[in-house]
């Protein structure tokens, strides 16, 4: 499940993801989303891992690829947060594509990755 997070305001978007994203929810995500960018251009993103989450299913990867390819300059701040290592690791290896900046933070760190966000 993806859900918008009650913090976000403006261009600084908070996303909760738990349990294994699907296709389904990017098609009720990415709408919101994409208007998101029409209105603001660049946006700040909070992708926060629950304890939960598991990852994608393989249509549902290739969304969240298809949206990082096309909105690779469109992301001014990335802050993924509480994700487990694999995640991490993955972020850290396609980094290069973003043309804005990606921090890491441990779900400790929550409102630190606010902060930054909002700087």
């Amino acid at each position: 499940m993806i859900e918008f997070m009650d913090e976000s305001h403006g261009n600084v978007v908070g996303l909760r993801v738990s349990g294994t994203l699907h296709e389904k929810d990017y098609a009720e995500f990415l709408p919101k989303l994409e208007d998101l960018f029409r209105k603001h251009g660049k946006l700040r993103v909070m992708f926060l891992a629950g304890p939960d989450f598991h990852g994608w299913d393989l249509s549902a990867a290739w969304q969240d690829t298809s949206l990082g390819f096309k909105h690779a300059s469109d992301f001014e701040k990335l802050a993924l947060v509480g994700a487990p290592d694999w995640v991490v690791w993955c972020v850290r290896l396609s980094a290069f594509l973003f043309k804005g900046e990606v921090r890491v933070f441990p779900a400790s760190e929550f409102s630190e990755a606010w902060r930054w966000l909002n700087d």
